[in-house]
């Protein structure tokens, strides 16, 4: 294959210049002589050069105007120009320089600096193409690797809540659920304003993805417990609360082995500790009322408790969406922020679409329904 003859656009007025010019550098290079800017805009549309000798003194559009429109255009601004001058003085060089081009000759030049110059320049200009491709190719790599280490998280993450799910005896992909209703609560929250001074630095997405771990505690909660039909008495409750210290735990221990998951992680510590707490105090591990909820928390005890109304469970059937929809607001100031209500309010019917979309869910929208009091128990709460 023969070698790669680099292009060479010399553009000056003065014919022989041109013809000296040519005549230096044409045993190298494939040489195009140019008489004036204009035929070079002319050059340009047929021909990519990989660098341009321009003259400064020209009539109609001058070196210093031709360069401006060089850098100014997208398809040419990367490609060096070097001046050729007359003039000698340190101020056109300087304005030259400081134009865009990356070297200065002046006129007569003598034909080894001009083949020098020319092969230095192309050589820095073959090298930064080099480096860019090499920057395109690495930054290609890190997006892959980025991209797998992505996909081995949520594959491990669903693992972990899937196990959860299946554990708590929902198949009805409950983590799903509360995902969209969480991300429906949130993007309806900002766009009112609400808590916007606790909101401004949130990665929402983040947020959302860590939410399938707030019950990862669970998993550590014996199936007599887990799954048992019905209310739980005072001491099965008691263990069922330890869900909340035990999936913390296990969030914090992943967190203690990764470097690059700190604000995921945060998110879902956050939201695994707070979620069962209430607002009016009742709730647990901590008791704590009110704004002393991290507002994560309170988002997701709303998202929470509606997915395991309209959920079938080893110790209920699935109410609709309705139902579910009431709950949540009677529940307004005593389990839930009556801020955060209204907001549910704005966007329930998303919700109920959501849950609808399970033919479980639908074919279970008939049944008689027993007292919704009757499920205000450990298990939803």
């Amino acid at each position: 294959m023969a070698e790669k003859r680099y292009r060479i656009a010399m553009v000056d007025d003065n014919a022989a210049n041109l013809t000296i010019g040519r005549t230096i550098l044409k045993e190298h290079y494939e040489v195009f002589p140019v008489p004036s800017s204009a035929r070079l805009f002319d050059l340009l549309a047929k021909v990519s050069p990989d660098l341009i000798l321009l003259d400064i003194m020209m009539p109609e559009m001058d070196g210093y105007e031709t360069i401006k429109r060089l850098k100014a255009d997208r398809r040419y601004e990367s490609i060096p120009v070097i001046f050729l001058s007359a003039q000698s003085d340190e101020s056109s060089e300087l304005r030259g320089l400081a134009m865009g081009a990356v070297d200065y000759i002046t006129k007569p030049f003598s034909a080894p600096l001009l083949l020098k110059r020319v092969e230095n320049h192309l050589l820095i200009s073959q090298q930064r193409v080099k480096l860019q491709n090499y920057n395109a190719d690495l930054k290609q790599e890190v997006s892959r690797k980025a991209t797998q280490l992505v996909g081995m998280q949520d594959a491990m993450l669903s693992a972990i809540t899937e196990m959860v799910e299946f554990r708590d005896g929902d198949t009805g992909g409950h983590i799903d659920r509360t995902q969209l209703y969480l991300k429906w609560l949130i993007d309806e929250l900002m766009a009112q304003g609400i808590y916007a001074d606790l909101t401004w630095d949130w990665d929402v997405d983040l947020l959302v993805a860590s939410a399938p771990l707030h019950d990862a505690g669970k998993i550590a909660i014996s199936d007599a417990i887990l799954r048992k039909p019905g209310k739980l008495t005072e001491d099965e409750f008691e263990i069922m609360k330890e869900h909340v210290d035990f999936g913390v735990e296990i969030i914090e221990r992943i967190e203690a082995r990764s470097d690059n998951c700190s604000n995921f992680l945060k998110f879902a510590k956050v939201i695994a500790a707070s979620h069962h707490e209430k607002y009016d105090g009742s709730g647990y591990p901590w008791g704590l009322a009110g704004d002393e909820i991290p507002l994560e928390g309170r988002l997701m005890a709303i998202v929470d408790v509606y997915d395991a109304l309209i959920s079938r469970r080893p110790y209920k059937e699935a109410f609709p969406p309705e139902v579910a929809e009431r709950v949540i607001n009677e529940g307004s100031g005593a389990h839930f922020d009556p801020v955060l209500v209204g907001v549910f309010n704005n966007v329930s019917d998303k919700f109920a679409n959501i849950s609808r979309g399970s033919k479980e869910r639908m074919s279970m929208a008939g049944a008689e329904l027993r007292p919704v009091g009757r499920y205000e128990s450990s298990h939803i709460a």
